[in-house]
């Protein structure tokens, strides 16, 4: 990369590139295509996730962008990352407001006023990383490009230590298996829903096979649409199942100021949400991991910043309003399937989500998309995570045959799936959580063992 802080995009061409790395990026009109191709992979979770816990969706979508730009300026532009409502504070916020689980949350500022503890609680830990990951900067040429050779200190010899290839297969495999009953169990209530789901990944599995340049690149986006214009046939055409209903879109105005809401620092709410920073921290650790293991690039010396850059923007949407935003794992699954790890990209999405986060119309066109549609895309995405995981296991050649190894992979993978929960009072440390400092101690403790 380039000497400057952000980086100097290098345009490369459509279709010429197998991979785009983050200091590339596609012509403008194909870098906004691949942005709202992001925006959509994010969207379904990230207001999925407030509506949960009686938050304003559109406030989610705004911060969002807001919270992927900080997050962008914080690392340089060099970590390909969205950032958008995170999971974990799901079950501490309901717990800490008493939230009835419809309409508005009564008691939301105080939840606002955890998130933004956890927070700070978040950058705290990732200026500790920091002061000890990156030391030396240096410039060297590598294919014609200028990039940034790191020289790792102790800091990031103990991450590697910790979290070597067999942990971080486990780990990435995990985010992408544990999120695989929500589509599942959660978005076909009914036999003609379960069958569209399988329509739209049968979709987006052949545009990824059959389909070449943009329209290709673009598979997740072309294989919704395409799937949501069956839908429209087989339910409004045919009547075989609920009809897409366009009233509320026709309705919406096409812009609007969302609510925002003020944070309430009580200190019971505070402890019981500022831990989730655990769970921030080994998300976040295996986005970076994954991310590092696809595009080939040591992303490691960026881990405090990433850490600083999420806790920042998670502060900032609890001020607002918005819920805790993390790394989203989605969008690995976008860059996984599309090879494109553009920064640029990431730019452009957080932009439009700036301006969808004041539209009332496009809030109301992406709750007209069919829910099992949605599925079917995120049956897709999810398990493109976990394919990354194993991708790892094979691109670092982890060797199964030794007992370590092994058991280390298969309890981790378990934890994940099976969201085994640890509970310290309150506080729940479960599924992505469990499986990632289980992963991590198991391995130690077990390499101990063999040292010793």
């Amino acid at each position: 990369m380039s000497d400057s802080y952000l980086p100097r995009w290098r345009e490369v061409a459509a279709g010429h590139a197998a991979v785009v790395a983050p200091d590339e990026r596609l012509p403008w009109p194909q870098t906004a295509a691949m942005g709202v191709q992001h925006v959509i992979a994010m969207f379904g979770a990230t207001v999925l996730a407030p509506i949960l816990m009686g938050f304003n969706p559109n406030i989610a979508i705004l911060m969002s962008g807001v919270g992927t730009l900080i997050f962008f300026l914080v690392t340089g532009g060099r970590v390909p990352s969205y950032l958008g409502s995170s999971f974990a504070f799901i079950g501490v916020v309901i717990a800490a407001t008493g939230y009835a689980g419809q309409g508005p949350n009564a008691n939301l500022g105080v939840a606002l006023g955890g998130i933004i503890a956890c927070g700070a609680v978040y950058v705290l830990f990732g200026v500790l990383v920091a002061l000890t990951n990156e030391r030396h900067h240096k410039s060297a040429p590598m294919r014609g490009v200028e990039v940034e050779e790191i020289e790792q200190d102790v800091a990031v010899h103990w991450i590697e230590r910790l979290m070597p290839p067999v942990v971080t297969g486990a780990v990435v495999a995990v985010i992408g298996l544990n999120l695989a009953s929500v589509p599942i169990k959660n978005m076909a209530p009914t036999g003609f829903d379960t069958w569209m789901q399988a329509l739209t990944f049968l979709c987006v599995g052949l545009i990824a096979v059959y389909a070449r340049g943009m329209v290709q690149r673009l598979l997740i986006l072309m294989g919704l649409i395409a799937a949501s214009l069956i839908y429209a046939v087989l339910t409004n055409g045919l009547g075989l199942g609920k009809p897409i209903d366009l009233g509320p879109l026709a309705a919406a105005a096409w812009f609007g100021l969302p609510k925002f809401a003020a944070p309430v620092f009580e200190v019971n709410a505070m402890l019981l949400i500022a831990p989730v920073a655990v769970i921030l921290v080994a998300e976040n650790l295996g986005h970076i991991k994954a991310v590092s293991a696809m595009t080939g690039r040591d992303l490691n010396p960026y881990l405090g910043r990433a850490f600083i850059g999420d806790g920042i923007a998670t502060m900032v949407s609890g001020a607002a309003g918005g819920t805790g935003v993390t790394t989203y794992a989605e969008n690995i699954g976008v860059m996984a399937a599309t090879k494109i790890y553009s920064t640029a990209i990431f730019v452009v999405a957080a932009l439009i989500a700036l301006l969808l986060g004041f539209s009332p119309k496009f809030g109301a066109l992406i709750q007209a998309i069919p829910l099992p549609v949605m599925g079917g895309v995120s049956i897709v995405v999810f398990g493109l995570i976990a394919v990354a995981g194993a991708k790892i296991w094979v691109d670092n050649r982890v060797d199964f045959s030794q007992n370590r190894n092994l058991i280390v992979a298969a309890i981790t993978l378990i934890l994940g799936t099976g969201d085994f929960t640890l509970k310290f009072g309150q506080f729940a440390l479960g599924g992505i959580g469990t499986a990632t400092f289980g992963a991590i101690l198991l391995y130690a403790l077990l390499n101990r063992s063999r040292a010793a």
